[in-house]
């Protein structure tokens, strides 16, 4: 009797899973508000989502972090995002152990997980879970989604928080990729959706039995609000009435539709934000224009994501596909403050009014200029707050459930059924991954490469996606986000709002004395009040000491504490904000497309650039570039003159040239800037060739953090998006010549006075 033949697939790969193991698929879009889909009220057209849940379940009770890289460091490994130390985002990463941006061995990652049981495993679009200071090409890579603590096969799109959607610096595997500027019609979004249906198409053409995890997060609709003309179109006058009645009239569709409850409360405007009568009528077309911009980009992100569940279809395969949509990782985004141009404003503390964005508005071409690559806009906290209805949180505030609260659909035709009604458990993003292992049979490993796992905190949802009246298994949860927090306990939520106002521009100088002991504490009962909208705090103080002892103990467990950690680098001490420790840096004219956390800290920091030159009579190009169109530092050559300028956000742009003809031949320039400390401080600049003055002027701002967060330091061209309007049609605007060595050094700044 002939033996069969081995199957060298099982050897190398066991499979440990059901026969009819699901393809998973995790959809996750940032910064969208609770309120706005089509699906559950919303004015957005939403044709995706709106499949999703016509096929399965949606949540109406489901909770996110309120903030990005914490979000997803939570939804991939089922931990709270403390105890993975992501208590705040990448960027502001500090050595406290709940804040530390660096994924633990100790947490091992679900695409890690499935993996080993057989599964192949692919993440495209946003990723922000590596630390700041390890994007480069020089690694190290452990971290980066591909890395051996996460466990992608396959990873393509970019590893900050944000980034344009025209010219963004992109990353396949660990690979950095050339700039987009030669691609016309280009759209990031369409772009990670491209790579990702030509990825299942091969996956299964390459090994059709294999099951497969894809995790699809595009930047949309984080800031910039990035899309073209013709979707934002679509919105033209839907918007006029403004944030106040949008938010009445979302809530009466919500009750209509049955995804709120009919006794559920509208909360009210925080006095602190702008009412739609209070913004100036010559200003109400750029606002209205923001959110029109905002919605066709939202909108153009989920038809995106119906591209994967049509090739799901076009395959075979949708029925034994299980979806998770989240339709958020946080609530809608007020950073945008009073309506923006540059949205980056916020974070750097830096002020303006809007009179200075239409101005910069006027000189570029009008508001047809919103959501293209001239812009990185986002829209007035108005809209934020309305796209939290009834809620009256937004993101960044763990307090409130706007900054939390978001739908979700799960579908899986072979084994959900169908079913309208909307499911009210309690549940966290860190329920995804338990509930996907126990669909699975899947026991949680206790050790992974030999290292002893963290335990998982999250609770499977499976008994509730077939049983809309399953008891809740989630009794509590905590949430903290940069001293917001609050606390679920079997019906009941306490809150303190903490010492930031996401909406308010600049900051506070009392925010600097702040501890959380002078916080105020609330009070809900979420069994009674839908919508956090009753404080009975008053009313019930010891329930009230209950509930914050808990608080307390659980925080503590989670390596939360110091409650507000993750203000420590953001806010409190900016000079210990994730950067190259080096203090003198010496590049080459190789050196390009470094990205900023790992560059020189031009601009807000004080800096001595010297660099060897060749000049000649037909000398043109970049000398070096910090940043974007939106906000940088830039050196450059071009007609006889050596410019400089420092464009603070758009709003202001510095220009510092010489006057007489440049000298030829070998020289040295030097840039000296010497920067007041604190935030948002001004910095003088002074331009030597051969040692001698031949230019100087003064910057009136700086930022307090950085320009970017995933654009890049090139010496002799500026890659990706240009930072000053005299070259943007000639990017990179490469240098024809020849640059020597390169050598930057900090300088000690002066005290602020």
């Amino acid at each position: 009797m002939q033996a069969s033949a081995p199957d060298y697939r099982q050897v190398s790969r066991p499979r440990r899973l059901p026969a009819d193991a699901p393809n998973i698929v995790v959809i996750m879009l940032d910064d969208t508000g609770p309120a706005l889909s089509s699906a559950f009220g919303g004015p957005i057209k939403t044709p995706t989502m709106e499949n999703v849940v016509k096929y399965g379940v949606a949540y109406n009770r489901f909770h996110t972090t309120a903030m990005c890289s914490p979000t997803r460091a939570s939804l991939l490994t089922g931990r709270n995002h403390h105890r993975v130390g992501f208590g705040q985002i990448a960027e502001f990463a500090n050595d406290w152990d709940g804040y530390t941006g660096a994924w633990p061995a100790t947490a091992a990652a679900l695409p890690k997980v499935l993996g080993h049981y057989g599964y192949a495993t692919s993440a495209f679009g946003k990723w922000h879970n590596t630390p700041a200071t390890e994007v480069s090409s020089a690694g190290p890579f452990n971290r980066w989604p591909t890395g051996q603590l996460v466990g992608f096969d396959y990873f393509y799109g970019f590893m900050a928080g944000e980034t344009s959607q025209w010219e963004p610096a992109l990353v396949e595997n660990t690979t950095r990729l050339p700039p987009q500027h030669h691609r016309k019609g280009y759209h990031l979004t369409e772009d990670v959706t491209d790579k990702a249906v030509k990825w299942i198409k091969n996956q299964k053409a390459l090994d059709p039995d294999r099951p497969f995890m894809l995790y699809w997060a595009p930047g949309a609709a984080h800031g910039p609000h990035h899309i073209f003309k013709e979707w934002a179109d679509k919105y033209k006058g839907r918007f006029d009435q403004g944030w106040d009645e949008l938010r009445k009239e979302i809530f009466a569709r919500q009750k209509k539709i049955g995804w709120i409850p009919e006794d559920a409360a509208l909360t009210e405007r925080a006095s602190s934000m702008a009412a739609w009568k209070d913004i100036p009528e010559a200003e109400r077309a750029f606002q209205t224009r923001l959110m029109e911009v905002f919605a066709g980009f939202v909108e153009h992100a989920d038809t995106q994501a119906g591209r994967i569940v049509d090739t799901l279809s076009e395959l075979g395969i949708r029925d034994n596909t299980l979806i998770f949509y989240v339709w958020g990782d946080n609530g809608s985004s007020s950073e945008g403050q009073n309506g923006t141009i540059s949205e980056l404003m916020a974070q750097n503390g830096i002020a303006t009014k809007v009179s200075d964005h239409l101005r910069v508005l006027k000189e570029i071409g009008g508001l047809d200029q919103l959501g293209g690559p001239k812009t990185d806009n986002m829209y007035h906290a108005g809209w934020a707050w309305a796209g939290s209805t009834p809620f009256q949180g937004v993101k960044l505030l763990a307090s409130h459930l706007g900054g939390t609260r978001t739908p979700l659909a799960v579908s899986w035709p072979a084994r959900i059924k169908a079913d309208p009604v909307p499911r009210s458990q309690f549940h966290h993003v860190n329920d995804i991954v338990p509930t996907i292992y126990e669909l699975l049979q899947i026991k949680p490993p206790k050790l992974v490469d030999g290292i002893t796992q963290d335990q998982i905190d999250g609770v499977s949802m499976a008994k509730s996606l077939n049983d809309a009246k399953a008891p809740d298994s989630k009794t509590m949860q905590y949430f903290e986000v940069m001293g917001s927090r609050s606390l679920y306990k079997d019906g009941w939520m306490a809150s303190a709002f903490g010492p930031r106002t996401p909406w308010k521009p600049g900051f506070d100088p009392a925010i600097f004395n702040w501890t959380p002991d002078q916080d105020k504490w609330e009070l809900y009962n979420l069994n009674e009040d839908f919508s956090q909208s009753r404080d009975l705090a008053k009313d019930n103080p010891d329930k009230l000491r209950e509930m914050t002892a808990s608080f307390t103990a659980t925080a503590r467990d989670n390596k939360a504490f110091p409650i507000g950690g993750g203000l420590w680098a953001s806010l409190f001490h900016p000079e210990y904000s994730p950067r190259n420790p080096a203090k003198e840096f010496f590049y080459t004219q190789d050196v390009i497309e470094l990205p900023e956390f790992n560059a020189p800290k031009l601009g807000s920091a004080s800096t001595l650039v010297r660099m060897e030159v060749e000049l000649t009579p037909k000398s043109q190009g970049v000398l070096y570039a910090l940043g974007a169109y939106s906000g940088g530092i830039s050196l450059w050559i071009d007609k006889g003159k050596l410019s400089y300028e420092a464009n603070i956000f758009q709003v202001e742009r510095t220009r510092i040239e010489t006057s007489e003809p440049l000298p030829q031949g070998r020289v040295t320039i030097e840039v000296e800037s010497i920067r007041r400390e604190g935030p948002a401080t001004p910095m003088d600049v002074v331009i030597r060739i051969d040692g001698k003055d031949v230019a100087k002027g003064h910057v009136p701002r700086t930022p307090s953090l950085y320009f970017t967060t995933n654009d890049t330091f090139d010496i002799g061209r500026d890659s990706f998006s240009p930072v000053a309007d005299d070259y943007f049609d000639r990017a990179p605007f490469q240098f024809n010549g020849d640059i020597g060595r390169v050598h930057i050094k900090y300088l000690p700044s002066p005290k602020h006075k």
